[in-house]
């Protein structure tokens, strides 16, 4: 039941973050990268503290909270925070030139790395769990590549995006073991949302105006409240006591749900194709899954 609730959480993080490509797209339509990751960390770590002050009254003495100090909540919001900010604002520089399709493509590629990451740090990944990465990214190329692939600046930046995206996954899965969950993401949106300023001042200042940040502000409140107060948190939450490798096959499942969204919101259509796409994801990460229900 703990694995099937923990599923459902992540399951609802990449749907939420499915959803969020829109407003990201339009978004730097007024703004730039950094100023837009600043504001929707920002507002993320914002969204979330009266959610903290209302836990911490209404379960006061009534559940056990984790032993941990301040400097351990400073080191592990710090170390996810810049995995973070990584992770955005190399996929925000590389949404300006590459479509929104082969951008969650690839940045669904973390569904690789992490795998090959935990090996390094020692964690076991067995055969279920590979088969699933295989499937997930045959699903994820039919699904969101409909011409011939090729790399270009933007894919780069966006590669990138994806190993930032690994390593914060497999951060987030050795802090929240020690930390708790909540205010680990609050955390890291703080100290994301304080790299984002200093980018920000240094590289788009210049380019800074009211009306542009107005403009953009419906944008970032979304993105800010779903995609990174919400989403995140549920993340962090979701993500302890399941293994990294098949927590990340769940979350790259935000690009079929992207598609899903898209289906329902903007009248799109789904091909032959990208149907096939989608059942290879879902089957993969219920694959990946099969050992721990047995």
């Amino acid at each position: 039941m703990f694995q099937l609730r923990q599923s459902f959480l992540l399951f609802l993080t990449a749907s939420i973050w499915g959803s969020g490509f829109v407003a990201q797209s339009v978004g730097m339509d007024h703004v730039t990268p950094f100023t837009f990751t600043f504001f929707r960390t920002l507002i993320g770590a914002l969204f979330l503290l009266p959610f903290i002050a209302l836990i911490k009254a209404l379960y006061k003495n009534k559940v056990k909270e984790k032993s941990y100090t301040t400097k351990d909540l400073l080191i592990g919001s710090a170390s996810c925070g810049l995995f973070l900010i990584m992770g955005e604002s190399f996929q925000q520089y590389g949404l300006v030139t590459t479509d929104a399709g082969k951008t969650g493509f690839i940045t669904s590629m973390y569904i690789i790395f992490v795998p090959l990451i935990s090996i390094t740090v020692g964690k076991k990944i067995n055969r279920f769990i590979w088969i699933g990465v295989i499937l997930a990214v045959i699903g994820m190329y039919l699904l969101c590549i409909k011409q011939d692939f090729t790399i270009e600046r933007g894919d780069l930046l966006i590669l990138c995006c994806a190993v930032a995206f690994a390593f914060h996954i497999m951060v987030i899965d050795h802090f929240v073991k020690t930390i708790d969950g909540v205010m680990l993401a609050c955390g890291q949106f703080f100290m994301a949302s304080f790299m984002g300023l200093i980018l920000m001042l240094i590289f788009d200042f210049n380019t800074l105006s009211y009306d542009s940040i107005m403009a953009a502000a419906p944008a970032m409140l979304y993105a800010g409240i779903m995609s990174n107060g919400i989403a995140y948190t549920l993340q962090v939450v979701g993500q302890r006591g399941i293994n990294p490798a098949v927590a990340t096959l769940i979350l790259s499942l935000e690009s079929v749900m992207a598609v899903i969204f898209g289906i329902t919101f903007l009248n799109e259509s789904l091909a032959t194709r990208e149907l096939i796409g989608c059942v290879l994801m879902f089957l993969a990460v219920i694959i990946a899954q099969y050992p721990f229900k047995k």
